[in-house]
């Protein structure tokens, strides 16, 4: 391998070590419309291609970083800014890191993504599921908790969703499979380079 001549190792330098650039695929969408499931399939995908990913789930974050927070509208939007400097961080060091948080302000993914300074590298991706359907899902038992009033400032339910008004990527999951999702996404990445490291083409480049 040939080394590096200047002294500080860049962004570039290290996309062109993993062969892709860094990027985020941040999934939004209500409790229970499928945001971890497809960001396990997508991770799945990517990592068949050899592909450097890791992925930011809530319930993980929840229970280690941002375990002094809570579910008021400021706490929320503090435990969106964390994980929108961290999945930064992961993007500048060349990693795909898939972000799977509910997310119910648009104030706070815009934030998230303005940390990408517009480079391409950011995909808002709406799970998109009509409420009832996630309450028949509801694999935690959280949406007939919230229902009972055992939960308070419960997305859905008792606290707002503000869905994305132009995602990268909108998907609807209670009629697309999850094959489908993982491949529309991976063709959205081809199509804007986002699987190349940008010695070939650069951001948003498709090249």
């Amino acid at each position: 391998m040939t080394a590096i001549s200047k002294e500080k190792i860049e962004r570039a330098d290290r996309e062109l070590l993993k062969g892709h650039q860094g990027a985020t695929l941040w999934f939004t969408g209500l409790p229970a419309s499928g945001k971890s499931t497809l960001a396990l399939a997508v991770e799945k995908a990517l990592f068949e291609r050899k592909c450097h990913t890791m992925i930011l789930d809530g319930d993980a974050i929840r229970l280690g970083l941002n375990k002094d927070l809570g579910f008021s509208p400021r706490d929320r939007e503090e435990n969106i800014r964390r994980i929108g400097e961290v999945a930064a961080l992961l993007r500048e060091s060349g990693i795909i890191t898939l972000v799977a948080f509910i997310s119910p302000y648009r104030a706070d993914r815009m934030a998230a993504r303005a940390l990408s300074k517009g480079d391409g590298s950011f995909l808002e991706i709406y799970v998109d599921c009509p409420l009832e359907i996630c309450e028949k899902r509801d694999p935690k038992g959280m949406y007939k908790k919230a229902r009972a009033g055992a939960i308070g400032l419960f997305t859905g339910v008792s606290a707002p969703y503000e869905p994305p008004q132009c995602p990268e990527i909108h998907l609807r999951t209670d009629s697309e499979p999850v094959d489908e999702c993982v491949k529309a996404i991976l063709a959205y990445m081809e199509a804007h380079g986002l699987l190349a490291c940008r010695g070939r083409g650069g951001y948003g480049s498709g090249k």
